[in-house]
């Protein structure tokens, strides 16, 4: 497995993407006016998800800015750095409720774990220290990362419920936990 990702041409580099979401930016500032929101997420609710760019998790959900946290990583996984952003955001900015987002068709799902850390190895010279996160069943993953945080001791488990984003229609549905 080869890690070099081939890129199409393009005319943008770094560079200029980033120099147009300036510019954007000096836009939504015109637009935005100044508003002072409170620091504490005003629905205590914490969104763990996917940095998939497919996922715009304000419109799915209805949010607006200053209505609950949202934690992104590959995967939406429930890694220590997840599990750390939940612990300040309930102990420190009193949310209670957690959404655990997966989606479809995630690059979670395109790569085998141990493979892809090989070629890592191959590349680099040592393997990643973390889980890279693979896997071919979203709702078992949906399962595994609601019952490692309602597990944590670091995480008020009470109120947390998992979901599978649709990037295709746009749809929510749940995901139960397994029948014992």
């Amino acid at each position: 497995m080869h890690l070099r990702v081939e890129r199409s041409e393009s005319p943008y580099t770094g560079r200029v993407i980033i120099n147009e979401l300036l510019a954007n930016n000096r836009a939504y500032v015109a637009r935005h006016g100044h508003q002072v929101l409170p620091t504490e997420p005003q629905r205590h609710l914490a969104v763990l998800t996917c940095m998939d760019s497919r996922l715009d998790l304000f419109g799915t959900l209805g949010l607006e800015l200053g209505e609950a946290h949202l934690i992104r990583n590959a995967g939406g996984l429930a890694t220590d750095d997840a599990v750390r952003s939940l612990l300040l955001s309930q102990r420190l900015l009193g949310t209670r409720a957690i959404m655990v987002i997966h989606h479809t068709r995630c690059g979670l799902e395109s790569f085998v774990e141990e493979e892809l850390a090989d070629a890592i190895t191959a590349d680099i010279g040592f393997r990643p220290p973390f889980r890279l996160g693979a896997y071919r069943d979203v709702d078992a993953d949906v399962r595994e990362t609601v019952a490692a945080l309602r597990s944590s001791p670091f995480v008020d488990g009470t109120d947390v419920r998992g979901f599978v984003f649709d990037v295709d229609d746009g749809s929510l549905r749940e995901v139960t936990p397994a029948s014992s």
